[in-house]
This record gives C-alpha cells, sequence and structure tokens, in this order.
C-alpha cells in the first residue's frame, strides 16, 4: 500500500513535465534595439556653417574736442545713455574768452578806422570840385576806405571765429546712444581732434563675423539665423548687409555685418553665433551625418532600415555608397534610394538581418517566427 502511494506522488510531476513539453512553442518575446536614422533626400543637401561674432552697433562714432585744452569736467561713464545735445565734457575756457574779448576789441578798433576813412573821403569828395584835392589824392582816399572797410569785417568774422571756439570748449553728444568708451580723465590736457568718447547708437545692432576667403562665394548666396550665447537656442534671422571687398591684413577673412530681418535689441557687445546655410550645387548626392558612415570590406558604407508599411521598426542592412566630400560634420554620399532612412547613432552594434525600432517607438515586440537580437549578434560573431 505504501509502495502504491509513492509512485503515485512520483508520477504526478513527470505528467506535468510531459505535458509542457508538448503544449506548442510560444512566440520569442523581443526587445528591439532602438537606433536613431535620418531620411535620404537627394537634391536638398544644404552646408551649414558656424561663426562666432559679436554684436556691435551699426553707428559707432568717436567724439572729439574741436579745440585743444585742459579737462574741467567729464560728465559721462561707460554703459551711460546719453540723448542728443547732452554735456559730456567741457574744457578749461579762460584762455577763450580772453581771446573773445580780444578780438571784439579789435573789432571796435577796425570799425573806427573804417569810420574814419570813410569821412575823409567825403571831405576830399568835397574838395575835389573846386580844385583843391588833386586826382591822386581822391584816389588814395577811395582806396583807405575800402581797406579799412574790409578790414573791419574780416575783424568781424575773427570775432564769429573766436565764439565758436569758446562754444566748442564743451562737447555734447551729436546723436542718442551708449557711451562704449571714455578715454580721458578731469585735469588731463587733451589735443585738438583728440577721441575721448565713442557713442553708439544701439537701436540699430548688428552681428560681426569674419569670413573665410574659402567661404566667400557661398556666403553671399547663403541663408544666415543668429543666436547669442546668452540664449543658444532662441535663434533669430538676420540679412546680410555690407560685406567688406578687401580681406583684412592680418587675419586675411572678409568682414560681415548683418542686421536682424525684425527689429529687436541686442545688447552690444555679446557673443553671438551666426549659422549659415548653403544649398549645394550637387543634386545627385545626399548629405547625411558623419556618424552614419562605416565599413564594408574597406570600402565605406551605412546601415539602411528596411521597413515595411511605413513601420516604426524594420531590419538593418549594410550597403555601399560613394562618398563625394565633406562638410563639418557631415558628409555628401550617393548609393541608397532616394527616403530611404540611414543609422546615425550606434552603428558599430549593428549586424545584416538585426531587427531594430526607430527612436521615439516602442522596443518591445513579438516577432514569431524570427530570431532575436542576441541570437542574431552571436550569429555575427
Amino acid at each position: 500500500m505504501k509502495t502504491s502511494l509513492t509512485a503515485v506522488v512520483l508520477a504526478g510531476p513527470i505528467a506535468v513535465v510531459v505535458l509542457a513539453a508538448c503544449s506548442p512553442d510560444k512566440p520569442t518575446q523581443q526587445v528591439l534595439r532602438p537606433v536613431r536614422a535620418v531620411e535620404v533626400r537627394y537634391g536638398e543637401a544644404v552646408e551649414t556653417n558656424r561663426y562666432a561674432g559679436t554684436v556691435r552697433a551699426r553707428h559707432e562714432v568717436d567724439q572729439a574736442f574741436r579745440v585743444g585744452g585742459k579737462v574741467k569736467e567729464r560728465r559721462v561713464e561707460v554703459g551711460q545713455t546719453v540723448r542728443e545735445g547732452d554735456v559730456i565734457a567741457v574744457l578749461d575756457d579762460t584762455d577763450y574768452r580772453l581771446a573773445v574779448e580780444a578780438a571784439r576789441q579789435q573789432l571796435v578798433v577796425a570799425k573806427a578806422q573804417a569810420d574814419q576813412a570813410e569821412s575823409d573821403r567825403k571831405r576830399l569828395q568835397a574838395l575835389k570840385t573846386d580844385g583843391s584835392v588833386s586826382e591822386s589824392d581822391d584816389e588814395h582816399a577811395e582806396s583807405g576806405a575800402v581797406k579799412s572797410q574790409a578790414s573791419a569785417e574780416a575783424q568781424t568774422r575773427e570775432l564769429e571765429l573766436a565764439r565758436n571756439r569758446f562754444m566748442y570748449t564743451v562737447l555734447r553728444a551729436p546723436q542718442s546712444g551708449v557711451v562704449t568708451a571714455v578715454r580721458f580723465e578731469v585735469g588731463q590736457v587733451v589735443a585738438e581732434g583728440q577721441a575721448v568718447v565713442s557713442i553708439a547708437n544701439d537701436s540699430e545692432p548688428e552681428v560681426v563675423v569674419d569670413v573665410p576667403e574659402d567661404h566667400l562665394s557661398s556666403f553671399k548666396t547663403a541663408r544666415f539665423r543668429a543666436s547669442l550665447g546668452s540664449a543658444p537656442d532662441e535663434r533669430f534671422e538676420v540679412t546680410l548687409r555690407e560685406l567688406a571687398p578687401q580681406a583684412a591684413q592680418q587675419t586675411r577673412t572678409y568682414r560681415a555685418r548683418l542686421s536682424p530681418v525684425h527689429t529687436r535689441e541686442l545688447p552690444l557687445g555679446a557673443t553671438a553665433t551666426l549659422i549659415v546655410e548653403h544649398a549645394l550645387a550637387d543634386t545627385s548626392a545626399a548629405l547625411i551625418p558623419s556618424s552614419a558612415i562605416t565599413q564594408n570590406k574597406g570600402q565605406p558604407a551605412v546601415w539602411v532600415v528596411k521597413r515595411s508599411n511605413k513601420e516604426a521598426a524594420g531590419i538593418v542592412e549594410l550597403e555601399d555608397v560613394a562618398v563625394h566630400g565633406y562638410r563639418n560634420d557631415q558628409v555628401l554620399i550617393s548609393g541608397p534610394a532616394s527616403g530611404e532612412l540611414v543609422v546615425t547613432a550606434g552603428v558599430q552594434k549593428m549586424a545584416p538581418g538585426l531587427h531594430v525600432a526607430l527612436a521615439g517607438t516602442n522596443t518591445n515586440t513579438t516577432v514569431a517566427g524570427t530570431p532575436s537580437n542576441t541570437q542574431v549578434m552571436e550569429a555575427a560573431r
């Protein structure tokens, strides 16, 4: 009786194992390898270049005194906003005030001499009728009157010049803007025409970059966008306003100035990045990231994702390509059909026939009757 019970207990697990072995195979649950891919497009290749630049004002003027002298007052600082006509600095005007007074006195003398000469001329003109005055004396009187009158007029202009130079001792802002540089201090003696202050009109900012010689031809017909170092993700369109016709002697680059398409405020002196996009003339090649390039028997190749019905998963196949050139972090190729998806990340982990999922899709997919990714990788080894 004990032997029978033991046989029944042992037969139970054996039956379960036999039934499990006879059950039908379940489909393999795969975890597809996610990849990033780009679509191959011919005739739409765009070359992208980036240039480091700065924000500057379109109009920036160096201000200077029109006369020399010792600085008496300075009323501005760097970064200060000024309006047209505001006083920037004042020179000691003692000498110029004395010059005005001297010119005024000289004018008084010149007018007195002119009046005297005119009176002498009139008297001689009256005496000429009875023959008391010769023709020569009369001519001398006429000449003296003309010279005295001209001298008085010249002295009048001298007085005006002295007054103008006196007014030039006060330096005023010729335009509204921001003070970007101050090159003098109170007590300093400045020369006539010496630049002392720079004022920039901040209402018209520009992005200034230096363009290499080999990029010059494509730069003229490109599309431009820019961003600031403080906001790299905020891009705005700019247009080329000026391109230097001659290269700089030191750097052999060409200075370009670009203005925002839409009016906007930009901090002067800020760091800017100019993004230049230029359509390539070769319509038989496509531009893809250089990270997509791998090798097949020593020749350049790419991994192409073969899909059916535009699904978010597919099988990768290695396909040879022809490389036509490199553009920064991109490569110009031909070979794959237009619209094909090329793997751009993780190419070193690909294998022929490997099932992959495009980035951003569900990677847990059941594929019946096909080997798993692990099996394919093992087979590739």
